[in-house]
């Protein structure tokens, strides 16, 4: 995608809340710069472990990652068992973005893929403004964001800086 004319790719680990995955997830963790945690609305339980995947990225993760829980299934309204308000009040409380998506007929998948990755994005820039290696760049009225860099594509992933 499109940022600022600049070509921003990510690369997307999906551990799909497998327990199986759990040795390995905290090595995940590590170096990412945005998440997506993502429940089931039709299942309770997926919304119950919803905290206890947030307390292992935040405890595995800089501060600063890009974080927004995910109600799926959105086109099963009809065997709902989250309600949009129960996901709400979750986010607003851990300070998350929140959407409802749809796998099945892609409702806010595009949408909730580019409001994180534009976080992540202003995560990033904001970082490198704020460094004292591009602080020494400022001059006058100018601040130069990209140092050492040729006119290519800067790639961003989740997993890695």
């Amino acid at each position: 995608m499109l940022i600022d004319n600049k070509e921003v790719k990510a690369q997307i680990w999906d551990t799909a809340g497998q327990e199986r995955f759990r040795a390995v997830t905290s090595a995940y963790y590590r170096g990412a710069v945005g998440a997506l945690v993502v429940y089931d609305i039709t299942r309770t339980s997926t919304f119950e472990n919803v905290g206890r995947w947030l307390d292992e990225l935040n405890t595995h993760s800089d501060t600063t990652v890009a974080k927004m829980l995910i109600g799926n299934k959105c086109d099963l309204e009809s065997i709902r068992a989250v309600s949009v308000e129960e996901g709400k009040s979750l986010a607003e409380s851990q300070g998350l973005f929140f959407m409802e998506t749809s796998a099945l007929d892609s409702t806010n998948v595009s949408t909730a893929f580019e409001m994180v990755i534009r976080d992540i994005y202003s995560n990033i820039s904001r970082k490198q403004l704020n460094s004292d290696s591009y602080k020494e760049e400022v001059s006058g009225n100018r601040v130069s964001l990209v140092k050492n860099e040729s006119e290519g594509t800067k790639t961003f992933s989740c997993c890695s800086r």
